[in-house]
């Protein structure tokens, strides 16, 4: 059951709310690998099997499942379709060789479907389409398989339709088989039937669209089919596996997951269509070893620790077989080999070529990490995972907690690498950063149901600095007299604002020494020191040139300390005669929204400040390219839910720093000003 040829690797991936782990449900329960079908509603599906997933009613981590059918392994893995956890996605892409994309028979193509379609042929994989939902009201296949067509592919190609519509649906009819379905309303599927007579004209035109499809990606069956030859069901399915295993169709079945109906054609489908690992090969080249697995999933687990998802790449992994990390160089021993089924885990005793599995109790493997049984010169690629575009502060609940919260991020952010914890250097903030405000709130009810620890969120400080627009002169003394010897430091500095407002340079320009050598460094350390907080906001200051041009010095009262202090108080003298400036982060954004959504989102874009850069339309969807300052984009999420009706996404990378409009700058300082004041008086 297991050789490379009998294993069909499948991701179900698709847009949010398309019924994935319904689908997932539906052909476990087809197959006989469970008695019952769960629905998302109640929370039993084998799929999402988180107390998290069943109070959201929605997958966070992808689950991999596994069944037969036509003795073949199918190995399922359920993908989120919610974008705040489009790094499982890219995970679960890199180890399979197929797809099966669902999309809502109600709303056709959308972000998520388009974001998975990329990343498959990035991945040169082979797709399949699953038209979901056909029994809701509104729902149209047809309507849907020309959005397909005109949002995705021309290669998109029927080949189930269906018998009725909306709540007359009865059943679907396969045209690449020539045969039907009825609707078994949540049982098990039967055997396929004979095409109702109302339906045999309609079956007939989609089955000569399949073959014009087909026989264009081989020449031999092309021949035949001009001269008026009747080409079987056996030379047809052979062709068209040939064509989705090269991308040049992508087939597209359809029904109702939830029902159960459509699931039989469904996994005839896969079986026939999704090349196996034998036909695909290695997704990672591994010349020189004899055994190697491919770590694409790490959960962590409070009680089995941690437990790796991998794929073999090579040879056949056992409880006895140990292998050497190629990123640590640490010796592992595969002891605890796992058949996980959503939650359930099985004892495995081997895993072969190509297959999916997982094991527990690893002493130091995490996702992307490539085990093999002797040091090979491979490079293991990148997930290519997407930059966090939201970030909160964090802080412990109960004092003294921070350590025992940053391990317990840490754990989790080996389980998703869109996590990302980091102090901020200039605000002291613990800042945690993931692609949606829900991936950073699941991410902390996560942490406290698995590891006791409790947060509160802030919304982050916005990083701002500080600068200067003109040249200007200052000079400072010190001096204290105290009984017996004093302190003594006197200089003058010259300030000049560097073009780009970046960086810092002291520049020394004492003449004739009337600063001593060894005192000047403490000069330029009192002037950095002075710049950590500027005197507009208590931000950093940047783009500064310091000249030390004149100065004076006592022979006993002079130190070190002296002329940290005289710098310190010049430069302060003299930022404020330079025109100091605040200065914000300008993103770089990239939003993609509905068509119908694009005036809204531009107008809403506008009043954040932010500047369009351009706009792509294509396939019902618009992607519009901007330019906004962080601080209006700090509650942009939830704006852009409420006005595309959550069918909009969002990414965004730092790009540089601009001078804050005047009257923006004002309200920053006050703002500043007046939390200086509430903690001084606290």
């Amino acid at each position: 059951m297991s050789e490379p040829a009998r294993i069909r690797n499948v991701a179900v991936v698709g847009h949010r709310g398309t019924g994935k782990t319904s689908l997932v449900e539906a052909l476990l329960f087809q197959t006989g690998k469970i008695n019952r079908l769960g629905t998302v509603e109640a929370g039993t599906t084998v799929s999402d099997s988180a107390d998290d997933e069943h109070e959201r009613q929605l997958s966070i981590s992808m689950s991999l499942e596994h069944t037969e059918w036509q003795d073949r392994k199918v190995n399922l893995v359920d993908v989120p379709g919610d974008p705040a956890f489009q790094g499982e996605l890219r995970c679960a892409a890199r180890v399979v060789e197929g797809a099966v994309v669902t999309v809502s028979a109600v709303m056709g193509v959308e972000v998520g479907t388009t974001r998975a379609w990329k990343l498959a042929d990035e991945l040169s994989l082979a797709r399949v389409v699953f038209v979901n939902m056909l029994d809701r009201e509104r729902a149209d296949f047809f309507r849907t398989l020309e959005a397909l067509r005109n949002g995705l592919s021309t290669k998109c190609v029927a080949v189930h339709i269906p018998i009725g519509s909306e709540h007359e649906l009865t059943g679907i009819v396969d045209v690449l088989h020539m045969c039907a379905y009825t609707s078994p309303e949540g049982g098990k599927e039967g055997e396929p039937g004979p095409i109702p007579d109302d339906m045999a004209e309609l079956a007939a035109e989609y089955r000569e669209k399949l073959l014009d499809a087909v026989v264009e990606t081989d020449e031999g069956l092309m021949e035949r089919y001009l001269e008026g030859q009747e080409l079987d069901a056996q030379e047809v399915a052979a062709a068209l596996k040939a064509a989705v295993t090269s991308g040049d169709v992508f087939p597209v079945a359809c029904g109702v997951a939830t029902k159960n109906l459509g699931t039989h054609a469904l996994l005839d489908l896969i079986v026939e269509g999704v090349p196996s690992p034998a036909k695909k090969g290695s997704p990672i080249d591994v010349d020189g070893a004899s055994v190697a697995a491919f770590v694409f999933k790490t959960v962590a687990d409070p009680f089995a620790g941690r437990i790796n998802l991998f794929r073999v790449l090579k040879g056949t992994v056992t409880a006895e077989t140990t292998l050497v990390n190629l990123r640590s160089k640490s010796k592992e021993r595969m002891g605890t080999l796992l058949d996980v089924q959503g939650k359930e885990h099985h004892a495995a005793t081997e895993f072969g070529e190509g297959d999916l599995g997982s094991v527990a109790k690893l002493k130091e493997a995490q996702t992307g990490d490539l085990l093999v049984d002797r040091e090979v010169a491979v490079e293991v690629p990148g997930f290519g995972f997407p930059e966090p575009v939201m970030s909160f502060a964090i802080t412990p609940k109960s004092k003294g907690d921070e350590e025992k919260v940053a391990t317990a991020i840490r754990r989790l952010a080996e389980e998703d690498p869109t996590l990302r914890l980091q102090r901020d250097q200039q605000t002291g903030e613990e800042i945690l950063s993931g692609m949606s405000q829900m991936h950073v709130e699941v991410a902390l009810d996560r942490a406290k149901r698995r590891f006791g620890v409790d947060v509160d969120l802030h919304p982050p400080r916005v990083p701002y600095l500080e600068t200067i627009r003109k040249e200007s002169r200052a000079h400072a003394r010190y001096k204290k007299q105290t009984g017996g010897r004093g302190q003594f430091g006197d200089c003058t500095i010259v300030l000049e604002p560097i073009d780009g407002n970046v960086g810092y340079e002291f520049v020394d320009k004492i003449v004739g020494g009337v600063i001593p050598q060894s005192f000047r460094p403490a000069v330029d350390k009192g002037i950095q020191e002075a710049m950590h907080h500027g005197e507009l906001a208590g931000a950093p200051v940047q783009g500064v040139r310091v000249l030390l041009v004149d100065g004076s010095y006592h022979t006993v009262d002079s130190s070190e300390m002296a002329f940290k202090i005289a710098g310190s108080m010049a430069f302060k003298d003299a930022y404020q005669k330079a025109s100091p400036v605040l200065l914000e982060p300008i993103m770089e954004l990239e939003v993609t929204v509905p068509d119908e959504a694009v005036g809204a989102v531009n107008g809403d874009l506008n009043s954040r400040r932010g500047r369009l850069q351009g706009m792509e339309p294509g396939g019902g969807m618009t992607t519009i390219k901007a330019e906004a300052p962080l601080a209006e984009l700090i509650t942009y999420s939830q704006s852009l839910t409420s006005m595309t009706g959550g069918r909009g996404d969002y990414s965004m990378s730092f790009l540089r720093y601009e001078e804050v409009p005047a009257h923006v700058a004002q309200k920053v300082i006050d703002e500043t000003r007046k939390a200086r004041e509430a903690a001084a008086a606290s």
